[in-house]
């Protein structure tokens, strides 16, 4: 089993650095590491190339041309050189248990894709962090919220891991882990969503309509979220409507996705009800 591990950014490159220099720091290493990169300028390559050459895992620059927020293309673009098996993907403001990577691989499962939790730093813990970095615990003073997701048993049974639902509420983009293989299977992630809506969430939804079960991760998997001013959401309502016709719909499939990249089989029709495509590929 290979791992790649892709990390999304945009234009911050001192959260990348911090996050790439906690990658370097697992004690399960991923095979390789895409940085997707939403347009970024020259000063977040340049944190890249520093990485490159410090590195014995292939770090690779998936860029895109800054065209406002295009998330779900640039992971499509990530996903699509991606040239091992197992994905985990977070996002460019999370700094890594050094066991994140460990845990991940070890409740990896054919048939699953995985949703871990993040634990919210403080405005002025995430500062100190930039200027003078230190590991991060349970018990590290400026954890704003999500305390209880710091927590990690050294001994993790497969069953902490197993709790199994048709929710996708809760799933967030910056710790998720699928197997590349089904993620071809739902044409990646929806370019349909620009700007910030529920992309992750729409994403998760036709996978599990596609019986792809979805496992939460407990008690491992930790990742810290450096504190940052949110995105506008003024696209919000358009991207909910996207979500709710994929809901309606159940659909497995979305017509604008990874085949932009790379060639992916549209499902066999014959095989199921033609609505749990999409009705949008008429």
């Amino acid at each position: 089993m290979t791992s790649s591990l892709i990390i999304t950014t945009y234009n911050w490159p001192e959260a990348l650095a911090r996050v790439l220099e906690s990658v370097m720091s697992q004690s399960v290493t991923p095979d390789e590491i895409i940085i997707a990169d939403d347009g970024s300028t020259e000063e977040t390559k340049e944190v890249i190339c520093q990485y490159q050459e410090r590195s014995s895992i292939p770090i690779i620059h998936s860029w895109q041309e800054d065209n406002g927020f295009r998330l779900s293309r640039s992971r499509n673009k990530a996903i699509s050189v991606a040239k091992m098996d197992y994905i985990i993907m977070i996002d460019g403001d999370m700094i890594l248990h050094h066991k994140f990577i460990a845990d991940h691989l070890k409740h990896a499962e054919k048939g699953f894709f995985i949703t871990g939790k993040r634990v919210k730093l403080s405005a002025e813990l995430s500062q100190k962090q930039f200027k003078s970095p230190k590991p991060l615990t349970l018990f590290s003073r400026g954890l704003s919220r999500g305390r209880e997701n710091a927590f990690r048993l050294a001994w993790q049974p497969n069953l902490m891991s197993k709790t199994q639902t048709t929710s996708v509420e809760g799933i967030h983009g910056c710790n998720l882990a699928f197997w590349k293989a089904d993620v071809l299977t739902v044409n990646g992630f929806n370019t349909q969503f620009e700007g910030w809506g529920p992309e992750d969430k729409e994403f998760a939804l036709r996978m599990i309509n596609s019986g792809i079960k979805r496992k939460r991760l407990k008690y491992a998997g930790i990742a810290f979220h450096i504190y940052h001013d949110e995105s506008p959401k003024t696209l919000l309502e358009a991207n909910r409507a996207i979500f709710e016709d994929i809901q309606i719909n159940r659909a497995r499939w979305c017509p604008l996705g990874i085949n932009e990249f790379i060639a992916v089989e549209l499902p066999q029709i014959d095989e199921f009800d033609a609505s749990l495509v999409t009705h949008s590929l008429a």
